[in-house]
């Protein structure tokens, strides 16, 4: 499956919130990150169609396996460039934008083998 970058934040998102929250809702989800509520609700009737997400009534949204699936390997790769890159010297913010950037468009081979050679190199701890 393939989704773009801006719905695989609101994925990724959801995760974060959904570990700090005890449910997660759209104005959760706008006020994480600073968007409107009515553009957040496009991108969950999106995720929705999508099989990503499923809202409760109440309006708590649960990520589906897909959605975790997608929302895990996201954060995974974010956690990951941006200690790499705070490792090498960027600072924090420098590097959680970049790690921004880079977690959408790295392929999984390319991801994988970062990965390998910063842990055969003795540099940081996989994410």
């Amino acid at each position: 499956m393939t989704l773009n970058k801006s719905a695989e934040d609101y994925l990724e998102t959801i995760l974060i919130l959904s570990k700090r929250l005890p449910v997660v809702r759209s104005v959760d989800i706008a006020t994480e990150m600073n968007f409107k509520k009515s553009s957040v609700s496009v991108a969950m009737k999106h995720l929705r169609e999508n099989d990503c997400i499923t809202v409760s009534e109440s309006g708590f949204i649960t990520l589906t396996k897909k959605g975790r699936s997608v929302a895990r390997t996201i954060y995974e790769r974010h956690t990951f460039l941006s200690n790499w890159l705070m490792a090498l010297g960027i600072d924090e913010h420098t590097a959680a934008a970049d790690a921004c950037r880079m977690e959408h468009v790295i392929s999984p081979k390319s991801f994988a083998a970062i990965k390998k050679y910063v842990a055969d190199s003795g540099g940081i701890p996989p994410a």
